[in-house]
């Protein structure tokens, strides 16, 4: 069975309703991102950093999971599919794939600022006060600016072992993520779908130039009739 491994970035949950700070000029619902993304700003203002977090959290809850979410699910039936998510949301899942890896973390998560090993899954509001086993404060468990991102080697080994590469929703502007294209092994189809591609189509590369919500089912039909 041949692997499909696909990168997919804010465009794609956009389409739900979850709003990006980089459609707004560096704010983030109003934010400054390093106010409420970086090691700094919740040195600064953890009430702010939680605050900011516990709405993002609510707000999943209200949203649902698009046409594009739900057409990875179906390029399962015939192949074996793999999703690097740039998102903190759980669309991908909440529609029904089964292998993704969250570069940046996961929004219905929590971890220990005492060991970051240590994480919890968490539906509600995080306030101060919500402590480890270790009787250390709770953080989102999300990748801020200036951090590492613990989930990039195993990003890069599944890359590597790509039959067929999918681009959705991310401009691949932005490493350490953009790096990821490197990875993919020379010659394998690649496909890429955003209303606005930075790139242009070659021999392996096809683009499809509109949103993800219209062109990822577009392409899944296409995939699923060729490994017939």
């Amino acid at each position: 069975m041949k692997k499909i491994v696909v990168l997919t970035g804010a465009g794609i949950s956009a389409e739900s309703g979850i709003n990006t700070f980089r459609d707004a000029d560096g704010l983030w619902e109003g934010h400054d991102v390093m106010e409420v993304a970086s090691p700094m700003g919740w040195e600064r203002n953890q009430e702010l950093v939680l605050d900011f977090y516990n709405k993002r959290r609510r707000q999943l809850q209200t949203v649902d999971p698009n046409p594009a979410h739900k057409a990875l699910k179906e390029l399962e039936k015939n192949y074996e599919v793999h999703i690097i998510t740039q998102n903190v949301d759980d669309l991908h899942e909440r529609a029904g794939s089964k292998n993704v890896i969250h570069l940046h973390g996961e929004l219905k998560k929590v971890r220990s600022t005492f060991d970051e090993d240590l994480v919890l899954d968490w539906e509600g509001d995080l306030v101060a006060g919500d402590f480890c086993e270790h009787q250390r404060q709770l953080r989102p468990h999300v990748v801020w600016f200036g951090e590492a991102v613990p989930m990039m080697e195993p990003a890069i080994q599944i890359t590597m072992e790509a039959d067929i590469l999918l681009i959705i929703g991310t401009s691949m502007q932005v490493y350490p993520a953009a790096g990821l294209l490197h990875y993919a092994p020379e010659g394998i189809p690649v496909y890429f779908i955003d209303p606005k591609p930075a790139v242009k189509e070659t021999r392996h590369l096809k683009i499809f130039s509109e949103k993800a919500s219209t062109g990822v089912p577009k392409l899944v039909k296409e995939l699923l009739q060729d490994s017939e």
